[in-house]
């Protein structure tokens, strides 16, 4: 399998959401979806990331490799979380190298998740 792309849709991004409109997390899903998932990488709307005050957030893992959680995420950014998640995918241990990672995800990194495999370090 290859990479997982987790959008938390339930995101408010910290704002109040009026009844009828899109929540930040489902405009940021639907920026995604309209820019075109790369090849190796699976986008999968989730209901939670728990980063809550961190605005919109994101995810990457795959089996075997080091898992990110990305924060402070706007629909703008829909093309360079897309180009993150394809060097993503392209790892075999979820690193990519720091220079080439978006400035986004150097910058809006909320936590790094060792893989569950024991031979990942």
């Amino acid at each position: 399998m290859g990479a997982v792309l987790h959008v938390c849709m339930t995101c408010r991004a910290g704002q109040p959401v009026p009844e009828g409109e899109m929540c930040a997390g489902t405009r940021l899903h639907a920026a995604l979806v309209a820019q075109g998932v790369p090849d190796g990488v699976t986008l999968r709307p989730v209901e939670c990331l728990s980063a809550c005050d961190h605005g919109c957030s994101v995810a990457l893992s795959k089996s075997g490799a080091w898992s990110y959680v990305y924060g402070r995420m706007t629909e703008a950014d829909a093309p360079e979380i897309l180009r993150g998640a394809a060097l993503y995918a392209a790892t075999t241990d979820g690193v990519v190298p720091w220079r080439d990672r978006p400035v986004i995800f150097r910058k809006q990194s909320l936590a790094r998740i060792p893989s569950l495999e024991p031979n990942d370090v």
